[in-house]
């Protein structure tokens, strides 16, 4: 019997797909150096496993919760982004989903229906455009020029506005470039889309890695009219090393936190009640960590650098928080004929641009974040001499 047609036709999750190449690695070069993924590279703090220890024990984390997320991580989190943001936010303004990918969803189905379109950069976070097209929405590509470090140009942008679109999403940090954002480029699309009459949609999961100096990553949630049109996506997954535990939030007026609950009791009816007990706790408990994690992070960053200087033919087009976007050395060859031989025979696995939206296909990206620096330090032995 036939599924739904937009269904059918969305693209399968690429990871699997990629991952299924190291198969054909012998060992040759040693170890496998799986770049492939954004998953934290250490465990959650001792501390963090003994409160979602206690909370899976207690009765109160089996039973459902609210809707939107528990009061009490609720409570803290508007804390915390009031302070990082430098402007009140409130309990009643944020929802926890099962991840930010459900909270991407969710805003999605709020805000376009089908045959309507949402603006993304390119290249995209592929799982976006997957949701996109499941959902009949257009995903309008806003191409990112590689000179400008793939940060969006808002005039670009507004040239792509018509009568169907609906929003425009940025992701800063970004996936898959790692480019971020400068504060006066993403005041530059709020700007554009109150006078459009636009929804700004800007996906935030990896602002936790920016080093301290690039200060606040911008200023939208500290005036008085962002609840009109701006919507802010987050993951606790990677800051707190639970992507297990499926925990994201959103922060929106509550208007939009209205509709969006109808969205969530039918998909979850409460996000997992164990992460959300712990998270209440760590969100201050934790700061100290998180700050030593991102200092961490930014050491293999610069280890990313530092091993790549020497092999200029594989340039490093963008950088930041969890990813390097590589140009390749190989002109007119596709990446994910690169990425897939770079696997096998190198054994250091790495996605191809097209997956990404890339039309070029001209880069590979690579997760940094989630291998130690000594395992960086491998990668110019088996890039220099790499040839198709």
């Amino acid at each position: 019997m036939p599924v739904n047609p937009l269904l059918a036709a969305t693209a399968s999750p690429p990871v699997p797909e990629a991952q299924a190449w190291r198969a054909a690695y012998d060992g040759a070069f040693g170890p496998f150096i799986d770049l492939s993924q954004a998953v934290p590279g250490r465990p959650p703090h001792a501390d963090m496993l003994k409160k979602l220890a206690e909370a899976a024990a207690s009765a109160e984390a089996a039973r459902y919760g609210a809707i939107t997320g528990d009061r009490s991580l609720r409570e803290t989190y508007a804390q915390h982004v009031s302070g990082l943001y430098g402007g009140p936010v409130m309990p009643e303004e944020i929802a926890v989903t099962a991840g930010c990918n459900q909270a991407f969803f969710v805003v999605m189905l709020a805000l376009a229906q089908a045959g309507e379109a949402v603006l993304l950069p390119t290249p995209w976070y592929f799982n976006h455009q997957m949701t996109l097209a499941m959902l009949g929405i257009e995903a309008r590509p806003l191409p990112c020029d590689q000179e400008a470090g793939f940060v969006p140009d808002p005039e670009a942008a507004e040239a792509l506005v018509d009568e169907r679109l609906r929003a425009i999403v940025l992701v800063t940090p970004n996936n898959p470039t790692g480019a971020v954002y400068p504060p006066d480029v993403i005041a530059r699309f709020a700007e554009l889309c109150r006078r459009r009459n636009l929804w700004l949609v800007i996906d935030e999961t990896y602002r936790d890695f920016l080093p301290p100096e690039a200060g606040r990553p911008h200023d939208l949630l500290a005036g008085e009219t962002w609840r009109d049109n701006v919507i802010q996506l987050y993951s606790f997954s990677k800051a707190y090393g639970i992507p297990g535990h499926r925990l994201g939030a959103l922060i929106a007026g509550t208007p939009v936190i209205a509709e969006i609950t109808k969205v969530l009791d039918c998909l979850q009816i409460c996000a997992p009640r164990t992460g959300q007990a712990a998270l209440a706790w760590a969100i201050p408990a934790l700061a100290g960590w998180r700050a030593a994690n991102a200092e961490d992070i930014n050491r293999r960053l610069a280890a990313f650098r530092a091993a790549l200087a020497d092999l200029p033919e594989w340039g490093v087009t963008s950088i930041g928080a969890y990813f390097a976007y590589l140009r390749h050395p190989f002109p007119g060859r596709k990446g994910r004929s690169v990425a897939e031989r770079l696997a096998a025979e190198r054994g250091v696995l790495a996605l191809p641009g097209g997956y990404f939206g890339e039309s070029a296909d001209a880069h590979v990206r690579v997760a940094f974040a989630n291998v130690e620096a000594e395992e960086i330090a491998r990668l110019p032995e088996r890039l220099a001499d790499f040839r198709l």
